[in-house]
C-alpha cells in the first residue's frame, strides 16, 4: 500500500533506526557513540564536551534525494543541554555528491559545513546550548554556503524533565518553500527568492547532527517525494 507524509508525498525512502544494521551505509563525521536501547537509534557525544567543537558530529543517510521532498523522523531528548539539526538538499558548492573525494574533509565542526566545500539548509530544533537559548526555545532554518538565519519559529518541545516519549519532525521542501513541523503544528515557512541568501537549492543528502553533551533518541525515518 502507498504511503503519505505531511505533503501528500509518495514514500521513497525508510529506516526504522532499529539496529545496527540499519545504518551500516551510513557515513559518520567526527566521534559518536550510537547505541539502540529500545530499538530506537541513540546518539551521544564520544568525546568530552570540553573539546567544543570537536565534540560534535554529523550522520549522514547515503541516499540521494529529489529536490521537492518531505522528511519526517521521530525524535525524543534524553539529556541537556545541547542541540539537535538535521541536514538537508547538502551537495557540494559546484554540485558534486556530498561525498565526493574532491571535497575537503568534513569532522563534525560546524564551520566546515555553513562555510566549507557544500551547500546544505540546516534546522536547529530543541536548541539547548547555550544560556539564550535555554530561556527562549526556536527553532532556526539557516542556508549555506554563507550560514543566512532564513526562518525562525518557537519550539513546542518540552525540556527533557517533561518530555513525553517522542515527537513527530517534519520537513516539507517544495520548489521555493520549506515548511518544518513539529507533531503536525507548523514552526515556520521560508520563501527563498533565490537571490537573497544564494541561489535555491535543488535535491542532496539528509543528515542528522547534535551538539555535546546532549543525548537523543531517534527512530521512523521516512522520505517521500512530492
Amino acid at each position: 500500500m502507498e504511503r503519505y507524509g505531511l505533503s501528500g508525498g509518495k514514500l521513497i525512502y525508510e529506516n526504522p533506526l532499529s539496529c545496527e544494521k540499519d545504518i551500516e551505509d551510513f557515513v559518520l563525521e567526527g566521534r559518536a557513540a550510537i547505541s539502540f536501547p529500545e530499538g530506537k537509534m541513540r546518539l551521544e557525544n564520544a568525546m568530552a564536551a570540553e573539546n567544543g567543537q570537536k565534540a560534535n558530529y554529523v550522520l549522514w543517510c547515503p541516499e540521494e534525494f529529489p529536490a521537492d521532498v518531505c522528511i519526517e523522523w521521530d525524535f525524543r531528548p534524553l539529556r541537556e543541554p545541547g542541540l539537535a539539526m538535521m541536514f538537508f538538499a547538502a551537495k557540494g558548492r559546484n554540485g558534486e555528491d556530498l561525498f565526493d573525494e574532491g571535497l575537503a574533509k568534513r569532522t563534525g565542526e560546524y564551520p566546515q559545513y555553513h562555510h566549507g566545500d557544500i551547500n546544505a539548509f540546516h534546522i536547529s530544533y530543541f536548541r539547548r546550548k547555550e544560556p539564550d537559548e535555554r530561556a527562549f526555545h526556536t527553532c532556526n532554518l539557516r542556508k549555506s554556503y554563507g550560514f543566512y538565519l532564513t526562518s525562525q519559529g518557537g519550539d513546542p518541545i518540552p525540556d527533557v524533565e517533561d518530555a513525553q516519549g517522542f515527537y513527530r519532525i517534519g520537513v516539507v521542501k517544495k520548489g521555493p518553500d520549506v515548511f518544518f513541523y513539529i507533531n503536525e503544528l507548523e514552526i515556520f515557512h521560508f520563501a527563498d527568492d533565490g537571490q537573497t541568501w544564494g541561489p535555491l537549492l535543488g535535491g542532496g543528502k539528509i543528515g542528522f547532527r547534535q551538539l555535546a553533551p546532549m543525548i537523543g533518541e531517534y527512530a521512523n525515518l521516512r522520505v517521500y517525494e512530492i
